[in-house]
């Protein structure tokens, strides 16, 4: 039999008991991601200060106890009485769900925490939460144990701890803050530090450091002006003042600073180690140990804090070109284009449920402010970037305004396309020559923000905005302004425009070129194979795993080299002289190209966006050029050819540069019929010392090459082609990244720049560098 079913089976979860019952309904995780949400929603509370205008620095302390801080100096949690609770307005921050000043617009007009559980969820959550208010003339104090309010007896004052006793206060009692301190009237902020709960948070829950740096600089571009600082004491003390911070070129540098680098970063934190909640804030202690990523907005730096601590990492961060500056921070890439902005306001009316004053609900229409402020470029690359905001808060999923956006480009770029379509040489009458979403994303780089009171996300993790007014009023916005700017009709804009059509419609004929060829640029088959360039001496079928693309300078050294090659895995594809110079070609020019086209065919993977490195149809591409300045100047054409369009080849080690001799010795005596090969003018001079010290004799004509074509077959496979005996060089992908600004500087279309580069290094050029 069922138990009985009656009124005494229910459970009723009062106040934040409902929040520690379920976490996952208002965190998301009680992993690490939920750990840092937390900390999110803290940190979002001072932003919207920042938002209303009331406060220009946040400061977040990473505690070596495991506790995290936040403090601001925006205008303080009200510390009076709210009359229908008749508790401070500290505690009904702190304790009540769905409470704030977020639910009308009297106090914020545009806030990233709008449901009122934020800060009443982290102090549910937390094995202790202290709270400090500067509000007229006096320091308010309030604490917390799980959510409840009450007083903690600390044996030590200055280092507060979860686990001191802790006296909770009555029920329905109301509870008065504390006044522990006097400040100027004119000093308003709010301070909160708490303790995560290891009851809640799973062993595996760990703070990300990298995600907080990452947050709180997007936070920084985000409200241009607003100084975030972070400290993170789980790095020791050192009592060496003299060292001052290390910042990025973005960030704000005082004048005093210098690029002294602090001497050591690592760190050992025994005060914390029988700490309970100190397993959380691991990822604090490890980062901290390791951490020299060029993604850092500043490194180690030793410098004193307000109470006199000396630390080896303090973070700030300021910036005051907007969504701007991070669409340059986001881009990796030469620029096709400058950066765009889109910008406006705008009104919608949407229907609400209003407070009255006696604390009912009603229905009423309201008419909603949207600002809206987007930035954009296109690079050169394929990836594409889109960050998207609301009120400073990130949507992940994206949601109405990223849809309105897309949708205004769109529109916009497939009007223009059309209307220049002779120009572009597209072929209207030809239905696969649409411009697709595609196409016009790759490349792209944006940041899309909204400002709006009261949005509707999904979920109390905000990652989709869901108020469906939003995306009319930002696709008219983009509509109006990005057109303006892609047909060239605004002043400045044709030149960038005419680089950004091009682009996206060279993604369009590299989409359908890589559809049409991708069933023939696998080799499965005889007919397959039957298919690719004639001049292509392909290996046998069946040794994919080790076949090898010898990309051959020249029908000379082709000659050699198939009589030098193991034609059971090493194919050779000549090229005639010098490739196309893609870094200054648009996409359409590069597969218009017969070199160029025969490589990305042979190669078999597509190119761009659609590159798969899976259909590779070799392990190695070996570059085979001369060793002199045109065989270099070659390298590096093919170099930027699978850099631009085929980067995976690269990033997985399998691009090679065979490294061909200059010279070869014929020994003579009792050596006669042994040859000795070098590399460079140098290494032959060391290499004949080093002979005549050992006297060993050889023969004084010795032989040059001038090229590949000049050796015979035995001579090529020994040194080039043999992988017992030849030399190669991989292509490292921070090689090419490095070589990326050359080309860029070398190569590209802006002459000035090179001009400078060449004079400027004028005086330190080695003239026996020359090849002769």
């Amino acid at each position: 039999m069922p138990e009985s079913y009656g009124a005494d089976s229910l459970t009723v979860l009062e106040g934040l008991d409902a929040v520690r019952k379920r976490p996952g309904m208002y965190i998301g995780t009680t992993d690490s991601q939920g750990l840092m949400h937390c900390l999110w929603e803290i940190i979002d509370n001072s932003v919207d200060e920042a938002l209303a205008g009331a406060c220009d620095h946040i400061t977040v302390t990473l505690h070596t106890d495991g506790s995290v801080e936040v403090a601001d100096n925006g205008r303080g949690i009200p510390v009076d009485v709210e009359p229908k609770t008749k508790l401070t307005g500290v505690e009904v921050v702190l304790t009540k769900l769905h409470a704030g000043a977020k639910f009308g617009n009297a106090s914020y007009n545009a806030a990233g925490g709008l449901h009122g559980v934020g800060s009443s969820v982290v102090n549910a959550l937390s094995s202790r939460l202290d709270v400090e208010v500067d509000r007229d003339g006096k320091t308010h104090h309030m604490a917390f144990h799980q959510g409840h309010p009450g007083v903690y007896t600390d044996a030590d004052p200055a280092h507060p701890s979860p686990d001191s006793p802790f006296k909770r206060t009555r029920k329905n009692k109301p509870t008065e803050l504390e006044i522990i301190g006097k400040v100027s009237p004119r000093t308003t902020g709010t301070r909160i530090r708490y303790w995560a709960d290891p009851e809640i948070f799973n062993d595996t829950a760990q703070f990300s450091y990298e995600q907080l740096i990452d947050r709180v600089r997007q936070t920084s571009f985000l409200v241009p002006g607003l100084k975030i600082t972070v400290i993170d004491e789980h790095i020791p003390e050192t009592g060496d003042a003299g060292i001052d911070e290390l910042r990025e070129i973005d960030d704000i540098v005082p004048p005093d600073a210098t690029n002294d680098t602090a001497a050591d970063t690592s760190a050992t934190d025994t005060d914390a180690a029988d700490d309970a909640t100190a397993p959380l804030l691991d990822g604090f202690t490890e980062a901290a140990a390791t951490s020299s990523s060029a993604g850092s907005a500043a490194v180690a730096v030793a410098k004193a804090d307000e109470a006199g601590h000396t630390h080896r990492r303090i973070e700030e961060f300021c910036h005051t070109g907007g969504v701007k500056d991070f669409v340059d921070f986001l881009s990796n890439g030469e620029p096709v284009s400058d950066i765009w902005r889109i910008s406006g306001q705008d009104t919608y009316v949407e229907e609400t449920q209003a407070v009255g004053e006696n604390g009912e609900l009603h229905a009423q229409k309201v008419k909603r402010d949207c600002g809206v402020d987007i930035a954009l470029r296109w690079v050169n690359g394929y990836d594409t970037v889109i960050r998207s905001f609301v009120n400073v808060v990130e949507t992940p999923g994206g949601g109405m305004h990223v849809d309105g956006f897309l949708n205004g480009i769109t529109k916009q770029i497939r009007k223009t396309v059309e209307d220049n379509a002779r120009k572009l040489k597209v072929n209207l009458k030809d239905p696969a020559q649409k411009v697709e979403r595609d196409d016009i994303t790759a490349g792209l780089v944006a940041v899309v923000t909204v400002r709006i009171a009261e949005p509707q996300f999904q979920g109390q993790t905000k990652d989709v905005l869901g108020t469906a007014q939003v995306r009319p009023i930002v696709t008219r916005m983009t509509d109006k302004q990005f057109g303006e700017m892609i047909t060239g009709s605004k002043r400045g804009y044709k030149e960038q425009s005419g680089r950004v059509l091009d682009k996206i419609v060279g993604e369009m004929h590299a989409r359908i070129q890589a559809r049409k060829t991708k069933e023939v640029t696998r080799r499965k088959n005889a007919l397959e194979s039957a298919s690719m360039p004639p001049k292509l001496s392909d290996c046998q079928p069946g040794n994919d795993d080790v076949a090898e693309l010898f990309i051959v300078e020249g029908d000379s050294a082709l000659g050699t080299a198939k009589a030098a090659r193991n034609s059971a895995f090493q194919a050779l594809l000549p090229i005639r002289g010098k490739i196309l110079n893609v870094q200054k070609a648009s996409l359409a020019q590069m597969l218009s190209n017969k070199e160029c086209a025969a490589i990305i065919q042979v190669v078999g993977a597509g190119s761009g966006q659609s590159f798969d490195i899976e259909q590779a149809r070799y392990h190695k591409i070996i570059m085979m050029t001369d060793a002199d300045v045109d065989g270099a100047h070659i390298r590096i054409l093919l170099l930027t050819l699978f850099y631009r369009y085929m980067r995976p080849l690269i990033e997985a080690g399998h691009v090679y540069a065979a490294v061909p001799p200059l010279h070869r010795i014929a020994l003579a005596g009792s050596h006669k019929g042994e040859f000795i090969y070098t590399y460079s003018d140098d290494e032959l001079a060391g290499k004949l010392a080093d002979l005549d010290r050992r006297h060993i004799a050889y023969n004084p004509d010795i032989q040059r090459y001038k090229g590949l074509g000049e050796m015979d077959a035995d001579q090529l496979a020994d040194t080039t082609m043999d992988p017992r005996t030849r030399m190669l060089r991989r292509i490292r992908m921070e090689d090419a990244a490095q070589a990326a600004g050359i080309f860029s500087l070398l190569m590209g279309d802006d002459v000035p720049p090179r001009k400078q580069f060449i004079v400027d290094n004028a005086d330190d050029f080695d003239r026996s560098k020359i090849d002769t």
